[in-house]
């Protein structure tokens, strides 16, 4: 059976359909799950119909790409940790980005050398080989940050911007030179310098900026793919890059906003990142004046007050501390306390890395609030447990001008009247810089892992 050109586009559309339904309800925790269902179906959708599409002569190539690609796909979902997964969409970006260069070279190949490409079809190659350079090379560069295999903080060198401006511009004269000339090795010239500078983008970007860089990245992969269905004159390719492309850039609008900095200032270097110091925690602590609790301590004040909130953050992921945190919310709201989660709009290492998490543990989406939503409250909040949320929660970003994180908006959880802050060491955050928070006479400091510190918690209370 083989699907009519108006039959395919008809069934393409209820596809892109399915996405837009799909990215509608990812807008809302409580629609999230329909939202997956819904692009999940679009996706099925779209990959019969283009199974059907008559321009397939062969289907033993794409059988063993389907078979090879889904082992592995399900190899890595069942193995990942949500604590991994910033890092793993850096890698898939990454795939994106490939695969639009692939299709770039690909396409040229066996039609270029006949002279079969007209200049707008060639424009169409060299702006997806470009922009799927610049995504693989950069989302490489993201995910060694991330996953600690190179450094997080900036590397900069003198003249850098100016280097990156002369390659751009060498790049872009490749680019009307092979419309204008229909040459492979101006195209594959092209592509090495994207391909440079898909990491001399990256790597100036300090780790405090990570889930920006990642929103962007997953933008330009979505550019890519749109490139690319140009190239391959599909319809739904170009919609869903589209999608991607615009959902992306927004999102990483919004993120900026979130951390008060430009995307401008972002992509031309952040800061942050690395590894620090670790002394020994307890005695790190009481060297600076700092205070430290006893679970107990905390198990007293929460069970006694009448609002707790809990602030996760990267430490929660990385302890998978979600489901202790769970029980935590249940038990205490047994004893008539009422408990609210408090999520950061950039908390974790990629958008939304918090509220996935909740999601997965079952915490009611009521109990869940957004940055903007909470604040007002921790001035009349008993007890506030903070679990691994280091930058988001520091008030420097209030109090301190010369601080790099001056002025980006915070959860003031300064302002509850006590707050316990759970930590494995003194490490600072992501950014490196210190937590003012830690020296305040309302903040004590829970040192050990998340999830045992939770369970622990936990079992006291239920004693209480």
């Amino acid at each position: 059976m083989r699907l009519g050109p108006d039959l395919l586009a008809l069934v393409y559309l209820a596809a892109a359909v399915l996405f837009i339904l799909g990215l509608k309800g990812l807008t809302h925790p409580a629609s999230a799950r329909r939202g997956s269902s819904y692009a999940m179906a679009g996706m099925a959708l779209a990959i019969v119909a283009t199974l059907l599409n008559p321009a397939v002569k062969s289907y033993g190539f794409i059988i063993a790409g389907l078979i090879a690609g889904a082992a592995i796909g399900t190899a890595i979902a069942l193995k990942i940790k949500m604590a991994a997964m910033p890092q793993l969409v850096a890698a898939l970006h990454s795939f994106v980005g490939l695969a639009a260069v692939l299709v770039a070279v690909g396409t040229y190949l066996p039609r270029g050398q006949k002279g079969a490409l007209g200049a707008v079809l060639l424009g169409e190659l060299f702006a997806g080989a470009f922009i799927g350079a610049i995504t693989f090379t950069g989302s490489l560069v993201a995910f060694g940050k991330l996953q600690a295999l190179i450094s997080g903080k900036p590397l900069r060198f003198k003249g850098q911007h100016r280097l990156n401006l002369v390659l751009a511009l060498v790049m872009i004269g490749c680019g009307a030179q092979f419309v204008q000339h229909d040459q492979l090795w101006i195209l594959l010239a092209a592509i090495f310098i994207a391909l440079a500078l898909g990491v001399l983008l990256i790597v100036p970007i300090g780790g405090a900026d990570m889930p920006v860089v990642v929103s962007i990245l997953n933008s330009y992969s979505g550019w890519a793919a749109a490139a690319t269905g140009f190239t391959l004159s599909n319809h739904l390719l170009i919609i869903t890059g589209a999608f991607v492309g615009f959902s992306g850039a927004i999102l990483s609008y919004i993120m900026s906003r979130a951390m008060n900095r430009s995307i401008v200032s972002i992509m031309l270097g952040g800061f942050g990142g690395g590894k620090a110091d670790d002394p020994g925690a307890a005695a790190a602590a009481a060297d600076k004046g700092i205070k430290t609790a006893a679970v107990e301590d905390a198990v007293f004040l929460m069970a006694n007050a009448s609002k707790v909130i809990i602030v996760p953050g990267y430490g929660m992921a990385v302890a998978q501390a979600q489901h202790a945190l769970k029980e935590l919310m249940d038990i205490l709201e047994g004893k008539g306390v009422g408990v609210k989660f408090a999520i950061h709009p950039v908390a974790g290492r990629m958008p939304g890395h918090m509220n996935v998490l909740l999601a997965e543990a079952d915490v009611p989406y009521e109990n869940v609030s957004e940055m903007d939503e909470i604040n007002p409250e921790f001035s009349t909040t008993d007890v506030v447990l903070v679990v691994g949320a280091n930058d988001v929660t520091n008030p420097a970003a209030k109090k301190d001008k010369s601080s790099p994180i001056y002025g980006m908006p915070i959860l003031d959880v300064y302002k509850a009247k006590h707050v316990f802050f759970v930590k494995r060491s003194m490490k600072p955050g992501y950014s490196g810089v210190d937590n003012l928070l830690f020296y305040q006479d309302n903040c004590s400091l829970v040192f050990g892992d998340a999830k045992d510190l939770a369970e622990k918690m936990a079992v006291e209370l239920k004693a209480v």
